[in-house]
C-alpha cells in the first residue's frame, strides 16, 4: 500500500543499528552525529505465524509475506525547527512519512557519545517532542494567518480556522497535535497542514542487552518496546537453528524485532488477508475497516472492476479443519459481496468478470 514508517531519534540513539537489524542492510551506522543524512528506505517482511500455517495446507510453490516500509532518518538535535543539524532537511523526511518510530536511548556506552553528554531518556523524549511541536506550530501559524484573510471573504473556511486556532493554542502549552481531542470531521479539516505530531508514533527502548525483556514506564502514555538493537543486529545474521537456540537460553519466544514490526504495522492501520494456491499463498496488506471489493482491488484492479463475489474462509476455520475442501464441507466457507468488511486474517478467493 505505499505507507512508511520513519525511524526518528537523537543522534547515536541506535537508529542505524535498528534498521540494519530491520533490513539486514548496512547503512553506515556510526559513532557521530549525522552519519545518516540522506533517509535510507527498507521493506521489511511482517512475521506472520498465520501465513505459514496457510502455506503448511495449501503446499504452493512460492509464499509471500505482508511488507512494511521503514525509512531511517537521521538524528533531530535541540533546534531542529531552526535549521540545527540539518534540522530543516530531517524535519522535511519526516513529514513525508505516514507514521514514526522513535528510538531512545537507554543503554549505557561509554565509547558511543551521547548529544547531550548523559543518557536520560525522559530528557530526549522532551527534546524531540519539543522540536516537532514547534516545526508543527510555524505550519499552524502560517496557515492561520492565511485563513484569516480568505475567511472573510469565504465563510465556509471558518470552521477550519477556528480547530487551527484551537490545535495552536494547544501546542502553545507543548503537548502533541494528536493528544487533542476533536471529531473525524475536524481531523479531515487539518489533514492537508501534514503535521509531524498528529502522525502515529510508537517508542522503541534501545537497551542494554541485561535489560531485554524488563518493563519500562509508559512514554506519552504507551508502553515502548524495549529493545537491544546491538544484539538484535547480530540476531539477525544468525541461521535458523542458531536464532532458536539463543532464543531458547535467554528465555524469549521471539526477536525484538518481530514485536516492532507489527506493532509498526498496526500503527499504519494495517492488517492482512491470505490468498492460497498451488503457485503462491499471499498475505495481502489493506487498511482496517476495508471492503472485499477495496480488497480485491490490491490484487488487481480488474478484480475490483468485475467484482462478482468472494470466497471467505476466516484463518481460525482453515486452520482447525486443515483443508480448503473440509472448510466447504462443513460449511465454514462463505460467498460474500462486495461491502462485505475483511476480518483480519480471512483466507479469500475473488470471482470477477471484465
Amino acid at each position: 500500500m505505499g505507507l512508511s514508517i520513519g525511524i526518528v531519534g537523537l543522534p547515536n540513539v541506535g537508529k542505524s543499528t535498528l534498521f540494519t537489524a530491520l533490513t539486514r542492510k548496512s547503512v553506515g551506522a556510526s559513532n557521530y552525529p549525522f552519519c545518516t543524512i540522506e533517509p535510507n528506505v527498507g521493506v521489511v517482511a511482517v512475521p506472520d505465524a498465520r501465513l505459514e500455517r496457510v502455506a503448511e495446507i495449501f503446499r504452493p510453490e512460492k509464499v509471500t509475506p505482508a511488507t512494511v516500509e521503514f525509512v531511517d532518518i537521521a538524528g533531530l538535535v535541540k533546534g531542529a525547527n531552526e535549521g540545527e543539524g540539518l534540522g530543516n532537511q530531517f524535519l522535511s523526511h519526516i513529514r513525508e512519512v505516514d507514521a514514526i518510530c522513535e528510538v531512545v536511548r537507554f543503554f549505557a556506552d561509554e565509547n558511543v557519545v551521547h548529544v547531550g553528554g548523559v543518557v536520560n531518556p525522559a530528557s530526549d523524549v522532551e527534546t524531540i517532542r519539543t522540536e516537532l511541536v514547534l516545526a508543527d506550530l510555524e505550519t499552524t501559524e502560517r496557515v492561520a494567518a492565511r485563513l484569516d484573510k480568505e475567511a472573510k471573504k469565504d465563510k465556509t473556511l471558518e470552521s477550519k480556522l477556528e480547530i487551527v486556532k484551537r490545535l495552536e493554542a494547544w501546542m502553545e502549552q507543548g503537548h502533541r497535535a494528536g493528544r487533542m481531542e476533536m471529531t473525524a470531521e475536524e481531523r479531515v479539516l487539518l489533514r492537508d497542514l501534514h503535521l509531524l505530531t498528529m502522525k502515529p508514533t510508537l517508542y522503541v527502548a534501545n537497551v542494554d542487552e541485561a535489560d531485554i525483556g524488563h518493563t519500562f514506564s509508559e512514554i506519552d502514555g504507551q508502553m515502548p518496546i524495549p529493545i537491544c538493537a546491538k544484539i538484535e543486529a547480530e540476531l539477525a545474521e544468525l541461521d535458523p537453528s542458531e536464532l532458536a537456540e539463543y532464543l531458547q537460553a535467554e528465555g524469549l519466544e521471539e526477536p525484538g524485532l518481530n514485536v516492532l514490526i507489527r506493532r509498526a504495522f498496526s500503527l499504519l492501520g494495517l492488517e492482512s488477508f491470505f490468498t492460497g494456491g498451488p503457485k503462491e499463498v499471499r498475505a495481502w496488506t489493506i487498511s482496517k475497516g476495508s471492503t472485499a471489493v477495496e480488497a480485491a482491488g490490491e490484487i488487481h484492479t480488474d478484480f475490483a472492476r468485475g467484482f462478482i463475489k468472494a470466497e471467505v474462509i476466516s484463518f481460525e476455520d482453515l486452520d482447525r479443519l486443515g483443508s480448503e475442501a473440509a472448510a466447504r464441507a462443513q460449511g465454514r466457507l462463505r460467498i460474500e459481496g462486495k461491502d462485505y468488511i475483511v476480518a483480519d486474517g480471512d483466507v479469500m478467493h475473488f470471482r470477477f468478470n471484465v
